[in-house]
């Protein structure tokens, strides 16, 4: 009598065996949202299009950028930390989140707690920019003009926390200088002021910085990178301009709610993958100054908590807060 049941038993779990498979293979099946939480025209910005751009083909569902910009990078964390743990909310985390670890007392979200690590997606260098009007064409002359007129120079930023902020403030700490931080709500935002002679310097994300640069709206006198980059071969390094050891830049990677299901984790970033070995993409990305990475979730997570470690010991050193 009890054979029956016992034959219905293991079908149901046979059904139930392939349904999981089924809804595993099946994502996605609808749109996917890639949260940036920074405005449009920002470095974030453009990498983040690539990347929806990308996974788009790939998936073979639309991706779309979803713009949450404000308090630099906290607003866009805080929504896609409540965001439902399904897969279809991605966000594109850099190094200023990192930062935000140390520079903001009271976060409303927890950035290893909340968040399971993808990938990290790409690096990329900085370049510091001036207006035109301001009569320095060298890191020498800069620091020698801000010496003789402390806190009379202005650099933007996209908000205390980003890494704009970081560069700007981890070189004024370096050459012994006194710039006035005018904080905007984003990137873009710093990179117009800039260009309208609002701000007169601005350690600028390399790719939204390069075609003013091209056009003559911007001077760059140096870049943040450890060598010379090859697409701005003329301008040395912060670090051999009299500053060794300065290095700073800007990393992008993609992150998801916590407890997203590994599955569903491992098929972004299979994906993610895919995106960077496109001949395509990664012609792009060069021309953009980004280096690919495409690292494990767990090399992600071993880098986002050095990053968190090394940045709260220089940000500490040098007393600066957002708060």
């Amino acid at each position: 009598m009890l054979r029956p049941c016992v034959k219905l038993l293991a079908l149901l779990c046979l059904i139930c065996q392939f349904a999981a498979t089924g809804w595993a293979q099946s994502y996605p099946a609808k749109i996917v949202r890639l949260l940036v939480p920074f405005s449009p025209g920002s470095g974030s910005d453009t990498i983040g299009r690539i990347i929806a751009g990308g996974l788009t083909e790939v998936f073979g569902q639309q991706v779309i950028v979803d713009n949450r910009a404000g308090a630099a990078g906290n607003i866009g964390a805080e929504i896609a930390a409540k965001a439902p743990p399904d897969g279809y909310t991605l966000f594109e985390v850099n190094m200023g989140h990192a930062a935000n670890v140390s520079l903001y007392r009271n976060l409303p979200y927890d950035l290893m707690r909340d968040f399971a690590p993808v990938t990290q997606f790409v690096s990329s260098p900085a370049v510091v920019v001036v207006h035109p009007s301001l009569p320095v064409k060298s890191i020498a002359e800069l620091v020698k003009l801000a010496k003789a007129r402390p806190g009379a120079i202005n650099y933007s930023s996209g908000g205390a926390g980003t890494p704009t902020f970081v560069a700007a403030e981890l070189f004024k700490g370096q050459a012994g200088i006194d710039l006035l931080h005018v904080p905007y709500r984003a990137g873009g935002e710093a990179l117009t002021a800039v260009i309208a002679g609002e701000t007169s310097v601005y350690f600028a994300p390399l790719a939204p910085a390069l075609p003013q640069i091209r056009q003559g709206r911007l001077r760059a006198l140096a870049v943040t990178s450890a060598k010379r980059l090859s697409l701005l071969p003329e301008y040395p390094t912060v670090a051999a301009s009299g500053y060794p050891g300065y290095e700073s830049g800007n990393w992008y990677g993609i992150m998801v709610p916590a407890k997203t299901p590994k599955e569903t984790i491992a098929t972004i970033r299979g994906a993610a993958i895919a995106v960077l070995n496109n001949p395509n993409v990664s012609r792009r990305l060069n021309d953009l100054g980004y280096v690919a990475v495409g690292d494990q979730p767990e090399e992600f997570a071993a880098h986002l908590r050095s990053e968190i470690d090394n940045l709260g010991k220089i940000l500490r050193r040098l007393r600066v807060t957002a708060d």
